[in-house]
């Protein structure tokens, strides 16, 4: 039996220092204690290899090396293999339990999201706070979500991406930002190859779209909040249609100008066109204060029209209603309404004449024919 205990070849064994090469009973002398096929060179290496690497194991695990092959400690083994002991394997395994806990245990922030993935695929939401994904079936990515990015568009990229043209064949300088977060991570991470790259494509084909719909004078003059509007509402909802999970906070118009070029003369067109308007508008004022009068006037006049129709009307109506009167009266005294009507008829006649009637009837009441009874009344008219 002792003389089986060699390599796994037929080779030497470990034991003994004995030279007895032909360990089998001489089965394998005429080979010399090789493997058939000439590789009996290889094997002592592969052997040496295996034991380094038992020794540094049994090291490793608290055993102590030696070159018998054999470890201390108070370890069960059979010399060949590293040695465990109870408190060896209890460390490993708390070793083992600690970076499971590390690798599964985590944290997310007030501002933050994880997207947690089980095998790979979406699994749910975590909130701010300690969250918990068991590794390495359960992997976490963590996003900020109310963190608010800039994209920087137009001439602030520098190039020709801001000029654009403009509904009545312009060519405007356009500088503004994008400013976003995410209001949704899953959709984010899943939906999107490049976010940013995504944001600013949309950001510019929707730029372009209002733009050509626009003159150029309201884009420089007073409708940039307009379009700023207009832009926002746009970029969100195409993003919404690609289900990006991106929330557009707000857009910064910063700049629209003429091209650089052009400027200069540009400025001297819209100097020109600020005395054209002013001009107008000195026009307009003075149209607007002679039509005014016009308007007055007329009305005054109408107004004056109808209050003296008004007056004939009642006038008439009251002479018709008097002579209604005087003719019922007439009926029941015909002589003393002609008499009457003979005294106020007269009195209306004569009343307004400058003349003086004398009754030569009586004795005695001759007037000197040249009194001039004319002016003296019409002195004490006057006085009076």
């Amino acid at each position: 039996m002792a003389g089986n205990s060699g390599g796994p070849w037929g080779g030497g064994g470990s034991s003994g220092g004995g030279g007895n090469n032909g360990g089998r009973n001489g089965e394998d002398r005429g080979t010399g204690g090789r493997k058939p096929g000439g590789e009996g060179a290889q094997i002592p290496e592969i052997d040496d290899l295996v034991k380094k690497g038992q020794e540094q194991l049994r090291v490793l695990m608290g055993g102590r090396g030696g070159g018998n092959g054999q470890g201390g400690g108070g370890g069960r083994g059979d010399g060949n293999g590293p040695k465990f002991t109870k408190g060896t394997i209890g460390l490993g395994i708390i070793a083992a339990g600690v970076l499971w806990g590390l690798a599964s245990f985590y944290t997310v922030k007030p501002e933050e999201q994880s997207v947690e993935l089980f095998l790979g695929e979406f699994s749910a939401i975590g909130e701010p706070g300690l969250n918990f994904a068991p590794w390495p079936f359960v992997t976490a990515e963590v996003i900020p979500v109310t963190r608010e990015q800039t994209e920087d568009m137009g001439g602030n990229r520098g190039g020709n991406d801001g000029l654009i043209l403009t509904g009545d064949e312009n060519v405007v300088d356009i500088d503004y930002q994008v400013v976003w977060n995410i209001s949704d991570p899953a959709k984010y991470l899943f939906n999107l190859a490049d976010p940013r790259q995504t944001i600013q494509a949309v950001s510019q084909s929707a730029m372009r779209e209002i733009i050509a719909q626009s003159e150029l004078a309201p884009i420089l003059n007073r409708d940039r909040g307009v379009i700023a509007d207009q832009l926002h509402d746009l970029i969100q909802l195409t993003l919404d249609s690609y289900d990006s999970g991106v929330n557009i906070i707000r857009v910064n118009f910063d700049k629209a100008d003429p091209p650089q070029p052009v400027i200069d003369a540009f400025r001297d067109v819209q100097a020109a066109a600020q005395e054209r308007d002013r001009l107008q508008n000195v026009a307009d004022a003075y149209a607007n204060r002679v039509l005014a009068e016009a308007r007055g006037e007329a009305a005054q006049q109408l107004e004056q029209a109808e209050g003296y129709r008004a007056q004939q009307v009642n006038e008439a109506q009251g002479e018709a209603s008097r002579f209604s009167a005087v003719l019922e009266e007439y009926a029941k005294a015909p002589e003393v309404t002609r008499k009457r009507l003979y005294l106020e008829t007269m009195e209306q006649v004569l009343g307004g004449l400058d003349k003086i009637i004398l009754d030569e009837s009586g004795e005695g009441s001759g007037v000197v024919p040249y009194l001039p009874l004319n002016e003296l009344r019409r002195n004490s008219e006057e006085a009076n």
